[in-house]
């Protein structure tokens, strides 16, 4: 069990999930508040770092394949740093436990041979219903099932005069979330299905609009809702992502104890070559040699120290 604990929230990692919680302290992004707990399995990894930086500390950072995740799918890298779960601000004193934590996940994921390429489908369930998102000139609710937006005072005229709004999830086509910057609006456009007219976003009656001078208040809000929906819509890489994303858990090639890259000879049984150094091929070797050491082919000895030489070369 790897653990890290911050004022910003806690991460621990039990070799097959890494759990996000939240902090409670004033200074945590109302995001993170409102998303709270997150398990992400290590399957839906495609990476890890902790960025050192100087006196302050530095930053760990969680890399999700695409297409795993609603809201990262949704957020498109556009969160601020403060409002992205899937990093951690760490002080300088816990620098070696970061450390630890990026090592244990990542050998895990060399262990479990975990792909990083594009998933096919969400692999973690997206932000929960009902949700309610707060913009400028109205709300939009959303149930599971039905889209509802509703206007204020502060929408145009063109909004007000055709009334509430109310979509059913499979008339959807999509859902898109522009961030507010600085004192630029942004926008939440939901996209039904068919041909329609692009509007700008304060007269489009499908799409909320978001407020440049509130931006911390809305994007909490906006974009868990908006990740709400694309979770239960259809995945948009659903049949055309290559099968070699997700490889069968059996049926890895066996490996000669003798032999190395394209039938060359290694002086330790299962150690791969000089030439064979990319990550596939280490990937491919761990789980090769974990085969010949339940197989008896390799001894405890032998294993262990090929499985060195490999995380060692990675």
């Amino acid at each position: 069990m790897a653990e890290i604990l911050q004022r910003a929230g806690a991460w621990t990692f039990d070799g097959e999930t890494v759990r996000i919680v939240p902090g409670t302290e004033r200074q945590v992004h109302q995001l993170r508040k409102a998303l709270g707990e997150v398990a992400v399995p290590l399957r839906a990894v495609a990476g890890i770092a902790y960025e050192p930086g100087g006196r302050k500390g530095g930053r760990l950072r969680l890399r999700l394949r695409d297409g795993a995740d609603p809201l990262s799918q949704v957020a498109s890298g556009r969160l601020p740093d403060a409002a992205d779960p899937y990093q951690l601000a760490v002080d300088k004193d816990r620098t070696g436990v970061a450390e630890y934590f990026v090592e244990e996940v990542r050998n895990a994921l060399l262990l479990e041979e975990v792909p990083d390429t594009s998933c096919d489908r969400y692999l973690l369930p997206g932000p929960p219903v009902p949700l309610t998102a707060a913009g400028t000139d109205g709300t939009a609710a959303f149930d599971g099932e039905h889209i509802q937006l509703e206007w204020n005072w502060m929408a145009e005229q063109s909004k007000s005069a055709a009334g509430p709004r109310r979509l059913l999830l499979k008339e959807l086509e999509g859902v898109e979330w522009t961030p507010a910057l600085g004192w630029e609006n942004g926008s939440l456009r939901f996209r039904p299905k068919g041909t329609h007219p692009t509007l700008k976003p304060q007269h489009d009656p499908n799409c909320l609009l978001l407020w440049g001078v509130r931006q911390t208040k809305e994007t909490g809000g906006a974009v868990l809702l908006a990740a709400a929906v694309v979770a239960r819509l259809p995945h948009p890489s659903a049949g055309h992502v290559d099968a070699a994303a997700d490889p069968p858990e059996s049926g890895a090639p066996s490996l000669s104890p003798t032999a190395g890259k394209d039938g060359e000879r290694s002086d330790t049984p299962g150690i791969p070559v000089a030439g064979e150094a990319d990550h596939d091929g280490l990937l491919r070797r761990l789980r090769e040699l974990g085969e010949l050491h339940s197989t008896g082919v390799l001894t405890d000895d032998e294993f262990a120290l090929a499985k060195k030489a490999i995380l060692d070369r990675f």
